[in-house]
């Protein structure tokens, strides 16, 4: 029972270490590369971002916002057109493009929470509309961006005077070990105030167990990023996230709304929540992380056209079901939804390594986005109908 209860739990990380390792040996060791190791982050960083905005819509009852992509698309336009002209700071141009974003999230918050048009409509109307007011703003034309302050803010790299001046990035390395250091004296800090309070924990040798492995590939990833240019700073912009969304999802009560209302909407408002808003910051959440990707993204193309952002909804859709995210509310992770991200984003680059064609991809996506679906409701018992 324990071994089945392990598998149950750790399903998608065991996928995980399954599919890089298969990988990892069709490409011949291509995928373990510095250089692919690093691009895996870049390639992958709009898809963490989204992907934490995109949970707390599906939390609320397994909806989904469609015109993330489209949000995406807009953001950039309007930041490649401000920047063409070099008249404005990077910095402010930040700022409007992340405050039109909020703006974005507002007018759909609004008739969600507020009117209760359905997420799918609403969300499919501002795919149609944002999509078309970024290529009006492009006039149909790919704009590229050479303002070197703004592309530093997103796509460079840190470099350590002193430690990052030869070919190894030592920064990185260092980074890696305090990032392990903390992980293990939090576990054993965490241990020591569960006992102190009597609380059942799980086995030491578990929980040790666990961290040494997570600590052994932070360290892993770590020297490969040594290797080759250092942290990015795109890196730092993703970890930001997924900590904040982490603390929000774990930590406070704010955060249980949103599983209380995908658990029993009826039950949560009799208790006082107030649901509408719980929708609408849901919705305002998830815009904010489409603009911001819109920016990542901008900065390591460095230019924008009328398809960016193309199908990005549908990659923070998957890496959420693919993670443990419930298919109708209520449950998931950010931890979970980090690993359904990751997993798409080996997927995608171990198939372009080799060469797949660019059709199969599609289908092998399809496939495990299936898989992952069907997985999460034949477990839970779940059937959508009625009782």
């Amino acid at each position: 029972m324990k071994t089945k209860a392990f598998i149950k739990k750790y399903t998608m990380v065991i996928a995980l270490c399954v599919v890089f390792i298969l990988f990892a040996v069709l490409t011949g060791g291509r995928l373990l590369y510095p250089q692919n190791l690093s691009n895996l982050l870049l390639q992958n960083a709009y898809v963490l971002v989204m992907a934490c905005g995109m949970l707390l819509c599906i939390l609320t009852g397994g909806n989904i916002d469609l015109s993330v992509g489209s949000t995406v698309c807009l953001v950039g336009a309007i930041a490649a057109q401000l920047l063409a002209t070099d008249r404005m700071s990077p910095i402010l141009v930040i700022l409007i493009c992340l405050l039109l974003s909020v703006i974005i999230g507002v007018w759909q918050g609004f008739w969600i929470g507020n009117v209760h048009i359905p997420p799918f409509i609403c969300t499919l109307a501002g795919m149609f509309l944002f999509r078309g007011l970024g290529r009006a703003i492009l006039g149909s034309k790919t704009v590229a961006i050479s303002n070197k302050s703004f592309l530093n803010i997103f796509a460079s790299y840190i470099a350590v005077p002193g430690l990052d001046d030869g070919e190894k990035k030592w920064s990185a390395f260092i980074a890696g070990i305090i990032i392990a250091a903390l992980l293990l004296v939090n576990t054993v800090r965490s241990r020591a105030h569960k006992a102190k309070k009597g609380y059942k924990q799980v086995s030491a040798a578990s929980e040790f167990g666990k961290i040494i492995v997570i600590d052994a590939l932070v360290l892993y990833y770590t020297w490969k990023l040594a290797n080759y240019k250092g942290i990015p700073v795109m890196a730092l912009w993703v970890l930001a996230v997924v900590l904040i969304y982490a603390f929000i999802t774990s930590k406070t009560a704010f955060g249980r709304y949103f599983y209380a209302v995908g658990g029993n909407e009826k039950a949560t408002k009799l208790s006082g929540i107030n649901t509408n808003f719980v929708y609408f910051m849901a919705y305002t959440s998830m815009s904010l992380l489409a603009g911001l990707s819109g920016l990542l993204m901008a900065a390591r193309i460095g230019s924008v056209n009328g398809d960016t952002g193309n199908s990005f909804e549908m990659d923070a859709i998957g890496s959420c079901f693919i993670g443990g995210a419930s298919a109708y509310g209520g449950s998931g992770t950010v931890p979970g939804i980090m690993v359904g991200a990751i997993l798409l984003g080996v997927i995608n680059q171990g198939m372009s390594i080799i060469g797949l064609d660019n059709n199969w991809q599609y289908v092998v996506k399809g496939a495990v986005l299936l898989i992952a679906v069907i997985f999460d409701v034949v477990s839970n018992h779940k059937t959508g109908k009625a009782g």
